[in-house]
């Protein structure tokens, strides 16, 4: 089964006409995206756009073997002229299945909020689920992996989510990212962004064999997010899991009781996360990593080392030169060691410290110190680090 993808973008295109954001400064010729609509082996369109005829040559198809065009959405807006011969453009109600002429076998999948998604399975047996724009599907799980998904993974993350908890997206399902808005990133960060989704975004006139192998992205198993105070790292790393179903957030930081601003701060947190995720409160993060379970956010490596400072009596000057300092080093590199060990999917956070004003006081250059070096041995266990300045993520490794 081949698809071809005459358009990825949200209704209005990308750019959007008049639009001085700076994704829709960027999005220009190779990246300029048209409304999404796909062509299933030369004989299904799915969702009609105005072009449709014209994007199809582009891509070096025609529409003219087409016999069956669906709609995801009712068409609300102005008339859209249909080329000559194409069928009646129609949607088909939800658990509803067509067979068509061509052998294609489509099922309308029930979605959480207006609109229909497609579950296509061709007479060989590959098997395509397309989902309209800010949908995700209704329903339970128990579905087996498709081939290709195509989808809102910018709009609707926790929908990739359900569909990695049913079983519908595993490892080697090619999960392409449609319905791009000016709200996306630009394209090189909607490239990194989606990968780290184990997801990925195609030109329009991409065509796709549907089961045939593809370098899908592979989500690195551990990950440090550095950054600044309030420079948007645990954005960065909240926005890395998004896309899985179930989620550990570990928070090292503890409750403070009469500290108003730490609730405040807690509480922003708390409402960022997705409802399925669960919270635990430690700084034993070496049992966690010995664990097996879903993946862990870590949140952060800072207060971490802050208890493990307490604990061993650091900020002494004379208990760190007698057997501080040495207890210290042994804490540390037990966590070192369980991460490398894990078998768990991490993202830890941490502060970069090491770049600002000399602390004025002794304790507080030894906390600087052993940060930095917290840092770098975690970062060498780690597929992936980045650090993240002013909102914007730049890969070190």
């Amino acid at each position: 089964m081949e698809l071809t993808l005459l358009g990825t973008a949200a209704p209005a295109g990308l750019p959007r006409p008049d639009c001085p954001c700076a994704t829709c400064a960027t999005a220009r010729a190779a990246h300029a995206r048209g409304a999404t609509s796909l062509l299933v082996d030369g004989a299904l369109l799915l969702d009609l756009t105005p072009g449709a005829a014209l994007a199809a040559a582009r891509a070096g198809q025609s529409l003219g073997g087409v016999r069956q065009v669906l709609l995801t959405h009712p068409h609300n807006g102005p008339p859209v002229e249909l080329p000559p011969g194409l069928p009646r453009a129609g949607r088909v109600p939800d658990g509803q299945e067509l067979t068509l002429i061509s052998g294609h076998r489509v099922r309308a999948v029930p979605m959480d909020s207006p609109g229909t998604g497609y579950e296509v399975t061709s007479a060989e047996g590959d098997r395509l689920l397309y989902l309209p724009q800010g949908g995700s599907p209704a329903g339970e799980g128990g579905v087996r992996p498709y081939d290709l998904v195509v989808m809102d993974v910018f709009g609707r993350p926790d929908a990739l989510a359900k569909l990695r908890a049913w079983g519908a997206v595993a490892g080697m399902t090619d999960v392409v990212a449609v319905h791009l808005d000016h709200g996306v990133p630009t394209p090189a960060e909607t490239v990194r962004r989606l990968a780290a989704l184990g997801a990925r975004a195609v030109p329009d006139g991409t065509t796709l064999v549907v089961g045939e192998y593809q370098d899908v992205p592979d989500v690195p198993r551990r990950a440090l997010v550095l950054g600044g105070a309030r420079s948007g790292k645990s954005v960065e790393a909240e926005r890395r899991l998004e896309g899985f179903p179930e989620v550990v957030y570990v928070a090292t930081g503890g409750r403070r009781d009469g500290d108003r601003e730490w609730a405040e701060r807690i509480g922003l947190h708390r409402e960022r996360r997705p409802g399925s995720w669960r919270t635990e409160e430690t700084c034993e993060l070496a049992g966690l990593l010995g664990q097996d379970g879903p993946p862990l956010l870590i949140d952060c490596l800072a207060l971490w080392l802050t208890d493990a400072m307490d604990r061993v009596g650091a900020w002494d000057d004379e208990k760190w030169a007698a057997d501080g300092q040495r207890a210290l080093r042994e804490r540390t590199g037990e966590l070192v060691r369980a991460v490398r060990e894990t078998r768990r999917t991490v993202v830890a956070v941490s502060n970069e410290v090491g770049s600002g004003v000399v602390p004025a006081t002794a304790s507080g250059r030894r906390f600087r110190d052993e940060l930095g070096r917290l840092n770098a041995t975690f970062a060498a266990e780690c597929e992936q680090v980045l650090l993240v300045v002013a909102g914007q993520a730049l890969v070190l490794r």
